[in-house]
């Protein structure tokens, strides 16, 4: 049985590290954003930005001052055995995060939403966020996001159904068009990771686009061929656009574009469309089923699709 202490620790662990250190896939997309950028004031701003996030996990202080919303992602095996159970999973990681606010790891942004109240802890109603998968074994993976609010507020989270009579490009026009509204005066803090969502109902589209925009690593590709087409089309597509770092011009608009799908109803193909900041934050752990634990350079969420 994994206990309840260790499960704490790791929690807390991962809260930490998505606060404070950018992974190492999004390092390597500053890096190479850097080497090929042409324009002298966006490569200078992703410099600043890129030393600025080094010092952050050099000092264990938060790489951006929107620490976002606090969200949970966990695949959890069948066999697995937690002390407690998934209720004492869900208190510990609400426990975790008003610790993290406490210790300063975490802003206290998260308010009522009519009321303005302030806890003072980032714990509400539905907040943190808990998603879930569940899946062979007796292990337990968990990856903390830290979603900011500039990319989801400002028009970072957008939804269409498109007809099936306009396909393709009818799926490429809404996510160019979104992508272009979005991205003004630099709202969604770019270049981005972009992640897209394809078919299923609104909900479903929106839950697939921001999973492929937070939990896939920059550089991956979706397996289908089909769908490795439409990220590498709409990669080269956003780029040309140059919209470049916080939307003041550049080589790059995006640093990366992945694209997650679901069947969906011959009445139409809902869209959605999410994005991640630069300072893109996440941070992942797998539990195993003898209490031995492990940090994880990537959350795997969609291997086994």
């Amino acid at each position: 049985m994994i206990q309840k202490k260790v499960y704490e620790d790791a929690l807390f662990d991962i809260v930490v590290r998505g606060a404070t250190q950018v992974p190492k896939d999004v390092l390597a997309a500053f890096e190479a954003t850097i080497a090929r950028e042409t324009h002298r004031s966006a490569r200078e701003g992703l410099e600043r930005t890129y030393e600025s996030i080094l010092l952050s996990a050099k000092t264990g202080r938060p790489a951006c001052p929107d620490t976002g919303w606090p969200m949970f992602y966990f695949k959890v095996g069948n066999q697995a055995a937690l002390e407690g159970g998934l209720t004492a999973l869900e208190e510990a990681a609400r426990g975790t995060v008003k610790r993290a606010t406490r210790e300063g790891f975490l802003r206290a942004t998260m308010k009522h939403p009519l009321t303005g109240f302030d806890p003072g802890n980032n714990v509400g109603m539905n907040i943190p966020y808990f998603t879930y998968r569940f899946v062979p074994g007796d292990s337990v993976e968990m990856t903390y996001v830290a979603k900011g609010g500039g990319s989801e507020c400002f028009g970072g989270t957008r939804h269409r159904v498109v007809a099936f009579a306009d396909g393709l490009n009818g799926i490429y026009k809404f996510v160019v068009d979104a992508f272009v509204a979005a991205s003004r005066a630099g709202a969604v803090c770019p270049p981005s990771l972009l992640g897209i969502g394809i078919g299923g109902t609104a909900n479903v589209a929106a839950n697939l686009a921001k999973e492929a925009a937070c939990l896939r690593t920059a550089g991956s590709r979706h397996p289908e061929p089909e769908f490795r087409d439409i990220e590498e089309k709409l990669l080269r597509a956003l780029n040309m656009l140059k919209v470049g770092a916080m939307g003041a011009g550049g080589d790059t608009s995006v640093f990366a574009v992945n694209v997650e799908y679901a069947y969906t109803h011959i009445a139409g193909i809902a869209v959605a469309t999410s994005t991640n900041c630069m300072v893109a934050r996440r941070a992942s752990a797998r539990i195993r089923g003898d209490g031995a634990v492990e940090a994880m350079t990537s959350p795997g969420w969609f291997e086994g699709r």
